[in-house]
Protein backbone atom coordinates (compact mmCIF):
# COMPACT_ATOMS: atom_id res chain seq x y z
CA UNK A 1 0.00 0.00 0.00
CA UNK A 2 2.76 2.57 0.65
CA UNK A 3 3.70 1.54 -3.15
CA UNK A 4 0.59 2.73 -4.57
CA UNK A 5 0.44 5.82 -2.01
CA UNK A 6 3.97 7.12 -3.47
CA UNK A 7 2.82 6.51 -6.46
CA UNK A 8 -0.18 8.36 -6.01
CA UNK A 9 1.51 11.48 -4.28
CA UNK A 10 3.92 11.41 -7.32
CA UNK A 11 0.87 11.45 -9.96
CA UNK A 12 -0.96 14.51 -7.41
CA UNK A 13 2.06 16.51 -7.45
CA UNK A 14 2.20 16.64 -11.19
CA UNK A 15 -1.37 17.58 -11.51
CA UNK A 16 -0.23 20.23 -8.99
CA UNK A 17 2.68 21.55 -11.06
CA UNK A 18 -0.23 21.67 -14.20
CA UNK A 19 -1.80 23.76 -12.22
CA UNK A 20 1.37 26.23 -11.58
CA UNK A 21 1.79 26.04 -15.07
CA UNK A 22 -1.65 27.60 -16.16
CA UNK A 23 -1.62 30.04 -13.48
CA UNK A 24 1.98 31.53 -13.00
CA UNK A 25 2.94 30.87 -16.74
CA UNK A 26 0.23 30.54 -18.85
CA UNK A 27 -2.61 32.87 -17.02
CA UNK A 28 -3.51 35.45 -19.95
CA UNK A 29 -3.75 32.90 -22.74
CA UNK A 30 -6.94 32.09 -24.11
CA UNK A 31 -6.55 28.41 -23.30
CA UNK A 32 -6.24 28.80 -19.81
CA UNK A 33 -8.65 31.43 -19.44
CA UNK A 34 -11.23 29.19 -20.91
CA UNK A 35 -10.51 26.67 -18.23
CA UNK A 36 -10.45 29.30 -15.60
CA UNK A 37 -13.95 30.84 -16.40
CA UNK A 38 -11.97 34.14 -17.17
CA UNK A 39 -13.92 35.91 -19.98
CA UNK A 40 -11.58 38.49 -21.23
CA UNK A 41 -7.86 39.23 -21.60
CA UNK A 42 -8.66 42.26 -19.43
CA UNK A 43 -9.92 40.01 -16.74
CA UNK A 44 -6.69 37.65 -16.79
CA UNK A 45 -4.25 40.70 -17.03
CA UNK A 46 -6.46 42.09 -14.19
CA UNK A 47 -6.36 38.86 -12.33
CA UNK A 48 -3.21 37.63 -12.97
CA UNK A 49 -0.76 38.91 -10.12
CA UNK A 50 -3.11 36.70 -7.70
CA UNK A 51 -3.02 34.34 -9.96
CA UNK A 52 0.70 33.86 -10.05
CA UNK A 53 1.37 34.00 -6.54
CA UNK A 54 -1.77 31.01 -6.10
CA UNK A 55 0.25 29.19 -8.91
CA UNK A 56 3.27 29.00 -6.75
CA UNK A 57 1.39 27.65 -3.66
CA UNK A 58 0.17 24.78 -6.20
CA UNK A 59 4.13 24.33 -7.01
CA UNK A 60 5.10 24.43 -3.51
CA UNK A 61 2.52 21.43 -2.35
CA UNK A 62 3.49 19.38 -5.62
CA UNK A 63 7.53 19.97 -4.28
CA UNK A 64 6.87 18.65 -1.04
CA UNK A 65 5.10 15.71 -1.93
CA UNK A 66 7.62 14.92 -4.43
CA UNK A 67 10.02 15.46 -1.81
CA UNK A 68 8.49 13.46 0.55
CA UNK A 69 8.37 10.65 -1.97
CA UNK A 70 12.43 10.94 -2.42
CA UNK A 71 12.79 11.13 1.46
CA UNK A 72 10.46 7.09 1.56
CA UNK A 73 12.73 5.78 -1.22
CA UNK A 74 15.94 6.79 0.20
CA UNK A 75 15.00 4.82 2.81
CA UNK A 76 13.39 7.38 5.24
CA UNK A 77 9.88 6.49 5.55
CA UNK A 78 8.88 8.38 8.56
CA UNK A 79 10.01 11.92 6.97
CA UNK A 80 8.80 10.67 3.68
CA UNK A 81 5.64 9.62 4.32
CA UNK A 82 5.03 12.54 6.84
CA UNK A 83 6.27 15.48 4.20
CA UNK A 84 3.93 13.31 1.18
CA UNK A 85 1.14 12.90 3.73
CA UNK A 86 1.57 16.88 4.38
CA UNK A 87 1.76 17.86 0.89
CA UNK A 88 -1.12 15.89 -0.25
CA UNK A 89 -3.22 16.54 2.87
CA UNK A 90 -2.65 20.08 1.51
CA UNK A 91 -3.69 19.70 -2.14
CA UNK A 92 -6.90 17.76 -0.53
CA UNK A 93 -8.07 20.35 1.86
CA UNK A 94 -7.83 22.69 -0.73
CA UNK A 95 -10.02 20.99 -2.89
CA UNK A 96 -12.52 20.68 0.18
CA UNK A 97 -12.35 24.99 0.66
CA UNK A 98 -13.01 25.70 -3.15
CA UNK A 99 -15.87 23.34 -3.21
CA UNK A 100 -17.18 24.60 0.16
CA UNK A 101 -16.49 28.40 -0.80
CA UNK A 102 -18.45 28.16 -4.42
CA UNK A 103 -21.12 24.57 -4.86
CA UNK A 104 -20.12 25.49 -8.51
CA UNK A 105 -17.29 24.40 -8.22
CA UNK A 106 -17.40 20.68 -7.40
CA UNK A 107 -15.71 19.16 -10.84
CA UNK A 108 -12.70 21.29 -10.46
CA UNK A 109 -12.63 20.05 -6.61
CA UNK A 110 -13.19 16.73 -7.73
CA UNK A 111 -10.67 16.93 -10.17
CA UNK A 112 -7.99 18.68 -7.65
CA UNK A 113 -8.53 16.52 -4.86
CA UNK A 114 -8.91 12.88 -5.72
CA UNK A 115 -5.83 11.76 -6.71
CA UNK A 116 -4.67 13.41 -3.24
CA UNK A 117 -7.63 12.11 -1.37
CA UNK A 118 -6.06 8.13 -2.66
CA UNK A 119 -2.60 9.08 -2.23
CA UNK A 120 -3.91 9.86 1.90
CA UNK A 121 -5.73 6.92 2.46
CA UNK A 122 -2.88 4.87 0.80
CA UNK A 123 0.07 6.51 2.71
CA UNK A 124 -1.98 6.11 5.79
CA UNK A 125 -2.89 2.72 5.33
CA UNK A 126 0.57 1.73 4.02
CA UNK A 127 2.87 4.32 5.59
CA UNK A 128 5.69 4.46 8.48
Amino acid sequence: MLIAGLILAVLAGAFHVFIFVLESVRWTQPATRRIFGVRSEADAETMKQLAFNQGFYNLFLALAAFLGVVLAICGLSTAGVTLALTGTGMMLAAALVLVIADRTKLRAAVMQGALPLLAVVALALGGA
